[in-house]
């Protein structure tokens, strides 16, 4: 905690705002969007590599937030007070960041593929600095930070230099999509396990569930995207731009107004993020395959 103290003592108007900037490159929303646009508009092997280092790294640090079920650091010292703009966005256990595993998981996979020094540059200062946001914030400490860094990285180091040709390879499509699934699954399993014995309350479930939801679209998605949709990313300039506000404008929707749909149980917070993921890698690639000329 002394390191937060030292920060909280530095902190002043300029930079919270400065710190609020940085973390929102850490947010769920950015990090999905991106994936996204890289899929649809920019380069869908890149979008592949960057999706399987989020999904996998975010599934393993669901199963470590609800293993550990480390409190918020102004729980932990009462004393201590973040930055009150940044609590909203802090839900779930403290460890690992979920915020700093997205970021790397986006940033630090594309430094890894990128052969633009001044790409991995950049990237490396972003995700550096949504990791010291968090803490700035005051909502993780160094631990928390650390580790899901550690974690994205290697991840994302696996997913770029050990599983390349073994990931692009459509004769292990339907390993890799069942050992996705299976993992997503156990994680379901898992939380609902800890939910149901009352060791975990609802609220840090959700996110648990939200997570594995994703994550089983994913590994389906992709599988049948690869099989039986393979759609290119070539398109005009103009035909690009509307095809990235049509798809994100619906995947928000969809994101929200399943909710009113669907409820708020566990079970609905996985099937809303299973079908938000569904439209992102299969049914929206369908449409503008059709639709969308080069």
């Amino acid at each position: 905690m002394s390191f937060l103290y030292f920060l909280e003592g530095i902190r002043n108007p300029i930079l919270n705002a400065l710190f609020q900037f940085f973390t929102f490159f850490g947010e769920e929303l950015f990090v999905i969007a991106a994936i996204c646009l890289l899929y649809w508009c920019v380069d869908k092997i890149l979008a592949y590599k960057v999706a399987f280092s989020y999904f996998a790294a975010g599934l393993m640090v669901q199963a470590l937030k609800i293993t550990f079920r480390v409190p918020r650091p102004w729980v932990i010292d009462p004393n201590f007070r973040p930055v009150e703009s940044a609590v909203g966005t802090a839900t779930g256990y403290s460890f690992p960041s979920g915020h700093t595993q997205g970021s790397t998981s986006l940033f630090g996979t594309i430094a890894l593929a990128s052969k633009k020094k001044w790409v991995r540059i950049v990237c490396v200062i972003m995700f550096l600095m949504i990791g010291l946001s968090r803490m700035y914030l005051g909502v993780h400490t160094p631990k928390d930070v650390i580790t899901a860094m550690v974690l994205a990285l290697a991840v994302a180091w696996l997913v770029n230099k050990v599983l390349d040709s073994y990931l692009l390879d459509r004769r292990n499509d339907l390993k890799i999509s069942a050992a996705m699934f299976l993992i997503a699954v156990l994680i379901i399993a898992y939380a609902l396990f800890l939910y149901g014995s009352g060791i975990l309350e609802f609220r840090y479930a959700e996110d648990c569930c939200k997570a594995a939801g994703a994550g089983l679209g994913f590994s389906i998605g992709w599988y049948i995207e690869r099989r039986f949709i393979n759609f290119d990313t070539r398109a005009s300039l103009p035909a690009q731009i509307l095809k990235a506000v049509i798809g994100l404008a619906v995947a928000i929707t969809l994101q929200n107004g399943l909710k009113l749909v669907l409820g708020t149980t566990l079970f609905a917070h996985c099937i809303r993020y299973f079908i938000l993921v569904i439209w992102v890698i299969v049914l929206y690639p369908m449409i503008f395959k059709r639709f969308i000329k080069k």
